[in-house]
């Protein structure tokens, strides 16, 4: 895991106390396209976006820690080949 990688628990338990759990995910994916320019190709899950998948044991959207956790609960992921 990435240097970083550890603070990531902490953003999610940060913002989670300011924001709803959608508002968290929204952000990270489409609001960041937004941001980027890049909508419809990235923060998408279409044919022809770009994208990379994330299955984890849990619902993010009633737990957000299952994303963080040092990736304990991401049981598959598929990259973009591009």
């Amino acid at each position: 895991m990435g240097e970083h990688h550890a603070r990531h628990d902490i953003e999610l338990s940060l913002r989670s106390e300011v924001l709803t759990l959608f508002d968290i995910l929204h952000s990270a994916t489409a609001v960041n396209a937004e941001s980027l320019q890049m909508e419809g190709e990235f923060g998408v899950v279409k044919p022809g976006a770009l994208a990379d998948l994330l299955v984890v044991d849990g619902n993010p959207l009633w737990v957000i820690n299952c994303l963080g956790m040092n990736g304990r609960h991401i049981t598959h992921f598929v990259l973009d080949d591009l």
